[in-house]
């Protein structure tokens, strides 16, 4: 279903948010789109809402599974405003919010729905979840300008690190439970990424409530969101395989000449599972066995 607007879409169909989880999907362009729309579905999510201004040229079997808002994602601050507007709309929901060329991965995926995972994670007392954004890159970029490959593509194994998210209401000193999370190509490449965009952490996954609010850097304004687990145990954390940075990096001029290749000594094919990504200690299962 198409919408003119999001101003539309809450008008005439709000209603739809209730059936949740929800999947936002930013996009950004038309790569990957398809496949973006597909995995997601393919997950379990009930609602998928894709919006941007390149939503065309879809197959027809989607465009009844989901809803097609037109909205101008490049504006600034625009994914946070239509977050927060989606919030206020439907306290109660959980939410998943990523971009195209984006696939989220929990533990298990493959033969549990995002449903029974997210059941599980608020019987543990969870109203947010930590995503790790995992940079996907194309093997051969001579064959593939864009970066973009889903038949070969790689990923780092190493090279993650975490520093204390300092509370600059306390002096500085560190919050507790959060922190920063830095690696793959932001972190390789970090001359061409400014200061404040090379985390890796994303607050991907939420239940909306009252006064909720996303800000910049993927963060909420409840500190509680913010953390990787509970006081007790460690919880579910997801991962997001992205091909967002490598195809950033090698579109735009300012960077582009400079990498001629992304891989290095570290870099490995993806295997598109979940186990893969548990073993490199990229998610979290938990005590979800």
């Amino acid at each position: 279903m198409e919408h003119a607007s999001l101003d539309a879409f809450l008008s005439d169909r709000a209603a739809v948010l209730a059936d949740g989880p929800v999947a936002l999907i930013f996009a950004e362009d038309a790569v990957e789109l398809e496949s973006t729309i597909r995995h997601h579905l393919g997950l379990g999510f009930p609602t998928l809402l894709l919006l941007g201004q390149e939503t065309g040229g879809l197959p027809r079997d989607l465009l009844p599974r989901l809803h097609r808002i037109a909205y101008d994602i490049h504006a600034e601050g625009a994914v946070p405003a239509a977050v927060n507007r989606l919030i206020a709309a439907a306290p109660g929901t959980w939410f998943y919010y990523g971009y195209n060329a984006e696939y989220l991965f929990y533990p298990f995926c493959e033969s549990r729905s995002i449903r029974d995972m997210l059941r599980f994670h608020a019987e543990e007392r969870r109203d947010a979840m930590l995503a790790y954004v995992v940079d996907l890159y194309a093997a051969d970029l001579g064959r593939h300008p864009d970066a973009v490959s889903l038949q070969s593509p790689l990923m780092d194994r190493s090279g993650y690190y975490a520093l204390a998210r300092p509370d600059p209401a306390r002096g500085g000193a560190p919050k507790d439970r959060q922190l920063d999370f830095f690696g793959g190509l932001r972190w390789r490449f970090e001359e061409h990424i400014p200061e404040d965009r090379r985390r890796i952490d994303r607050i991907a996954l939420f239940r909306a409530a009252p006064g909720l609010e996303l800000r910049e850097g993927h963060l909420f304004n409840v500190e509680e969101y913010n953390t990787y687990a509970c006081p007790w145990h460690n919880n579910l954390t997801a991962a997001i395989c992205s091909f967002r940075t490598a195809k950033a990096l090698k579109l735009n001029p300012g960077s582009t000449f400079d990498i001629p290749d992304f891989r290095w000594h570290n870099s490995t094919p993806f295997e598109w599972r979940s186990q893969q990504l548990m073993d490199l200690g990229l998610m979290e299962p938990g005590q979800w066995f």
